[in-house]
């Protein structure tokens, strides 16, 4: 689905992603690991357009999406979280999640005075979808909370959600269980996991949490100073020596499979 080639971009004598390649398969839950400052955000910034890369390419589906604004790349279909969620604090989190589908007859000036019915019938579709959505993931109980009030965990849950408003292709989740508690992020992993066989929806995730990575994701992808170090089974990377040495300390123990 994704082909990532030669991906790279500069900060001034800061050399952030050096040449990366790598592919997303349609249908996979793929896991982006490194250390801090191995480029792995900055390459999720390239990908969704919030960077334009200085050099390589960029294809979903063979169509190239390298330096496109973000707005364009959300319209076909990639998605993403942020490692700090961005939640609108002072609304609820059934109005988070109407605000997302792109345009709503409501935004325009005239439509509500000459489409009313048309107004009403599009919201009443859009209420329903977050209420589908909400139900989903459990959350169906805060939907009339605001969004400000919801734990850490809540808030990654409610960035899952709203990326669900638009049936997205591809998910890009940054982070996604960092600050969350074990309940809720065997939660989150099922949610994906769910969301990945029922719905076909592909993932790229970047986390720290190896437990996390090696249960939820095949293939695993290793960067390194903004290369791409391996590609692997999670399995294959954790017998690694490289990997164990640069990333994990060598203080990682194998899941049981």
């Amino acid at each position: 689905m994704l082909v990532v080639e030669h991906l790279s971009k500069r900060f001034g004598g800061l050399r952030a992603v050096d040449a990366c390649s790598f592919r997303v398969e349609a249908g996979t839950i793929t896991g982006l690991i490194g250390p801090n400052g191995a480029g792995k955000t900055t390459v999720f910034n390239l990908l969704t357009g919030f960077l334009k890369p200085d050099g390589g390419e960029v294809r979903l589906d063979d169509e190239s999406i390298a330096g496109l604004p973000p707005h364009r790349i959300f319209r076909k279909g990639i998605c993403r979280t942020f490692q700090i969620p961005r939640e609108l604090k002072e609304m609820t989190v059934l109005e988070n999640l109407m605000l997302v589908p792109p345009r709503q007859l409501g935004e325009s000036i005239w439509s509500p005075f000459c489409r009313p019915r048309a107004v009403r019938q599009q919201e009443r579709a859009i209420w329903a979808k977050a209420a589908e959505v909400l139900d989903f993931l459990q959350l169906h109980h805060l939907g009339e909370e605001y969004a400000g009030s919801l734990s850490g965990g809540q808030k990654k849950l409610l960035e899952l959600a709203r990326t669900m408003m638009v049936d997205p292709r591809l998910v890009l989740l940054d982070e996604p269980g960092a600050g969350v508690n074990r309940t809720l992020l065997k939660s989150l992993a099922s949610s994906i996991q769910q969301l990945s066989a029922e719905r076909g929806v592909t993932f790229l995730v970047i986390e720290h949490d190896m437990d996390f990575i090696m249960r939820l994701c095949n293939p695993v992808i290793v960067m390194s100073e903004g290369r791409k170090l391996m590609e692997g089974t999670p399995r294959e990377v954790q017998k690694s020596q490289a990997v164990l040495d640069a990333y994990l300390g060598g203080q990682y123990e194998p899941v049981e499979s």
